[in-house]
């Protein structure tokens, strides 16, 4: 990942941030991984938000990006699960028999801005205790 810039910042914030569906009811990802990628891309945008990593599995959601410093890490959590849950369940129907689709949990990491690759390596080339 590159380091961004703004007027007057350069800076490589990389986040983590990984979700459920409620109840962990798998939600049918063969349905919905196209347009659920699509809706967070489109909410990454209005946010000035990179994503270079997005993976959905049935049972969870996994999201690799690139922000703004000054970005509230729970807005941008608020961004991505409100706008992908309100359009999917008003798009999909059989989605409005859930309560909800998202839980109200998350995890929300920050990643340097390394490889694995270049982790595991320096992790290997450390004296033995």
């Amino acid at each position: 990942m590159e380091y961004r810039h703004s007027r007057n910042q350069v800076y490589p914030i990389n986040y983590h941030l990984v979700w459920r569906p409620k109840r962990r009811k798998p939600v049918p990802i063969s349905e919905v991984k196209m347009r659920l990628e699509q809706i967070l891309r489109e909410a990454a945008k209005e946010k000035d938000v990179e994503i270079p990593a997005l993976e959905a599995q049935p049972d969870h959601l996994h999201l690799f990006m690139s922000a703004y410093p000054q970005l509230p890490a729970h807005k941008l959590v608020k961004a991505f699960k409100g706008h992908s849950s309100h359009h999917l369940r008003r798009e999909l129907p059989h989605l409005l028999k859930l309560p909800s689709l998202w839980t109200n949990s998350y995890l929300f990491s920050t990643a340097e801005n390394m490889s694995n690759k270049t982790i595991q390596k320096y992790i290997e080339t450390q004296p033995r205790l």
